[in-house]
């Protein structure tokens, strides 16, 4: 799949920032079975400073520094990104989950690809026993840990309700998991909070949906704003699988990843420190549009003469 990404983040305040430094994660880069085309990248107002990096997990990073008073900050983004179906391992043929978690305790690998980071608590993702105990109802034991994950993806969606309302960013996914209520980074966190409680590797990812369905397809959950969902280490064969929580979908064609880390104050679109008061409101518009290519033109009839007698 072909897509062009546009989004737009824009924050109104209260009263005027004079200084403001900003760390914006917006721009996708290149991953496996992900290719960027083309991006732009523009904030406004001017800065006095920019400059950009890759953090420890490959994420793309600007920082931005503002030192004009300003009643708003507005960041924008265009995209050409080409994504590739996912290899979807039947879940059954991974690994049983108890030897995932083994080799990866054995582990020597600290390179930003290693599953070793994700097994440990995060800034935002602690371990918390209710929701092991809840996890673990879908790992008995020997398991295959794919298998295992995938039911937990699927319970969650059952009985967990969709609501914007219920939570903010904030919101640890202990109290989003005692609720039942949550939106995808809320979802995210508690599949990832789970599952390392059982010593399995998950990792946060944010991104984007597609923002119209394919024919007869349903429209996904969570397209009009910056997605999220996790990945599980499923051994060294079938690598990272994406599961997304909200969707009850494994991770293929549809979604493209933006940046990873441990949670989302690792990928947060948009960080840092201002000098102000007052409230804040925040815009967010996001389109990811297919590009269909054009039909492939009919075979001409072949005119070759023929021989002579």
């Amino acid at each position: 799949m072909k897509y062009d990404i546009h989004q737009t983040t824009a924050y109104g305040y209260a009263y005027p920032v004079p200084v403001a430094r900003h760390v914006v994660r917006m721009v996708p880069v290149d991953r496996p079975r992900q290719r960027v085309v083309a991006s732009r990248f523009t904030v406004e107002p001017e800065p006095v400073e920019w400059t950009e990096s890759f953090d420890f997990f490959g994420n793309r990073v600007a920082h931005i520094r503002i030192e004009s008073a300003h009643t708003s900050f507005t960041v924008r983004t265009q995209a050409r990104v080409e994504v590739d179906p996912a290899d979807l391992p039947d879940p059954e043929a991974t690994p049983a989950w108890e030897a995932i978690r083994q080799s990866v305790a054995e582990s020597l690998d600290l390179g930003p690809d290693s599953p070793v980071h994700h097994i440990f608590p995060s800034p935002l993702v602690r371990i918390c026993e209710e929701i092991t105990v809840w996890t673990a109802e879908s790992f008995p034991a020997g398991r295959a840990v794919l298998d295992g994950a995938v039911d937990l993806m699927e319970r969650l969606h059952r009985e967990f309700t969709y609501d914007s309302k219920a939570t903010e960013v904030t919101t640890p996914p202990e109290e989003a998991f005692a609720m039942r209520r949550g939106v995808c980074q809320d979802f995210a966190h508690i599949m990832i909070a789970g599952l390392r409680g059982l010593g399995l590797p998950a990792a946060y990812v944010s991104g984007f949906l597609r923002t119209e369905p394919p024919p007869g397809k349903e429209r996904l959950q969570g397209a009009d704003a910056t997605h999220a969902w996790l990945a599980i280490w499923c051994g060294t064969q079938s690598g990272w699988q994406g599961l997304d929580p909200t969707n009850a979908l494994r991770v293929s064609t549809d979604h493209v990843v933006l940046a990873l880390g441990r949670d989302y104050s690792d990928v947060a679109p948009v960080g840092g420190v201002l000098v102000g008061s007052g409230r804040q409101k925040l815009r967010v518009e996001v389109d990811v549009v297919p590009i269909l290519d054009p039909p492939a033109a009919p075979a001409k009839p072949d005119r070759a003469r023929r021989p002579p007698a």
